[in-house]
């Protein structure tokens, strides 16, 4: 018999208020009394972040001790699954601002193996990503000086599949050679009149070849949620997975959990066709020579595994005149993308300037044409 998923609650020992985990300090705190509490990172460091097989997976053949049922609401706008507590029966999307009303029902999910803790503050992330929106050009001061002073940003584990598999290709195809030959060409010199001359011309030497290649791919990351352009997580990257911490709940105190919205086997498609991309240019440089073509490749899988890990963002979505802009940090690193905003008048300025600038240098030419200059 399946039972919910425990509720994840950390009261303060000197005041019984909630605790959370600070970033880039590895205690929980307590923002009452300022009571610190370090988290337990036993393991971290020693073992690697152990995989599930991915048949296993996809059969639904885990163990229940890898199954949390906890209660995730959809937001009718972005889609995304977030993590309600048990208390909060209504708060705003922290991906698009939409309201959301708690779900009454559970949703069955794969627990997490593990979590890449935040490092950058909420602090620092509005610092970065204020100083992001004034380094574009032609975006509103007025957003600018809006998301400077306005609420806190939303900090948020986003779900993340990551895939390992040992891969064997055959392959056919052809390696080109180039070489030159001299050849008598018609031509018209700059009077457009005809002649002949000789000229090196290169041509391509084809031989069939075949062979196979291998390689194993460790942590192909795909992103499981829809509720954030795949633009702007991408644009997140890189992050060092090497810094993974086994999953510990401690570690969200504080912050929210989005469940994973993207299915085992679509996570694995997505990972199979940028292993397929990586095959491909292995291919070509075994082939060797000037020029590669590819008639066929054919893989085989083997020991496929994956795990279910949960990596920092820190999230802002702003109404500003009508409009929703969103905006993402990476809570490791600092990297910020989001939705570009433009200005109206600044554009409109910018093209009033321009022309202004280009009727005074007609005007000047002119002048010093007709002075003789």
């Amino acid at each position: 018999m399946q039972s919910p998923a425990e509720e994840h609650r950390f009261p303060c020992r000197q005041c019984g208020a909630d605790l959370r985990f600070a970033p880039g300090e590895g205690k929980l705190i307590c923002d009452h009394c300022g009571y610190e509490e370090p988290v337990a990172v036993a393991g971290r460091g020693h073992q690697p972040i152990p995989e599930t097989a991915f048949r296993r997976g996809l059969r639904e053949a885990l163990p229940e001790a890898e199954i949390e049922i906890a209660r995730y609401s959809k937001c009718p706008n972005c889609g995304a699954e977030v993590r309600f507590d048990p208390a909060v029966h209504a708060a705003e999307c922290p991906f698009c601002a939409t309201p959301v009303v708690a779900d009454t029902g559970e949703s069955r999910h794969i627990k997490p193996k593990g979590v890449l803790p935040f490092v950058v503050t909420e602090a620092e992330a509005r610092a970065a990503m204020t100083k992001w929106l004034g380094s574009l050009w032609f975006a509103p001061s007025g957003l600018v000086d809006y998301a400077r002073k306005g609420r806190a940003l939303t900090g948020i584990y986003v779900p993340y599949w990551t895939f390992d598999a040992d891969t064997v290709s055959s392959y056919s195809g052809q390696r080109g050679t180039i070489y030159y030959e001299m050849q008598r060409v018609h031509v018209r010199d700059a009077q457009g009149r005809r002649k002949s001359e000789n000229r090196r011309v290169a041509k391509v030497r084809w031989t069939p070849v075949s062979g196979r290649v291998a390689r194993f791919f460790d942590d192909i990351l795909v992103l499981a949620s829809h509720a954030l352009p795949k633009r702007h997580t991408d644009a997140l990257d890189p992050w060092d997975l090497s810094r993974l911490a086994p999953y510990n709940p401690e570690y969200l105190a504080g912050f929210r959990a989005e469940g994973y919205t993207v299915s085992l086997d679509l996570g694995m498609a997505e990972a199979r066709a940028r292993m397929d991309r990586m095959i491909e240019r292995d291919v070509r440089f075994d082939i060797g020579g000037d020029r590669q073509q590819i008639q066929s490749i054919e893989t085989s899988v083997s020991g496929a595994t994956f795990k279910h890990i949960l990596l920092p963002v820190w999230t802002a979505a702003y109404r500003y005149r009508g409009k929703s802009f969103r905006f993402v940090v990476n809570g490791q690193t600092g990297r910020v993308t989001g939705e570009r905003p433009w200005s109206a008048i600044k554009i409109t300025v910018a093209v009033i300037l321009s022309g202004i600038l280009v009727a005074a240098g007609v005007y000047l030419t002119h002048v010093y044409g007709q002075q003789g200059y």
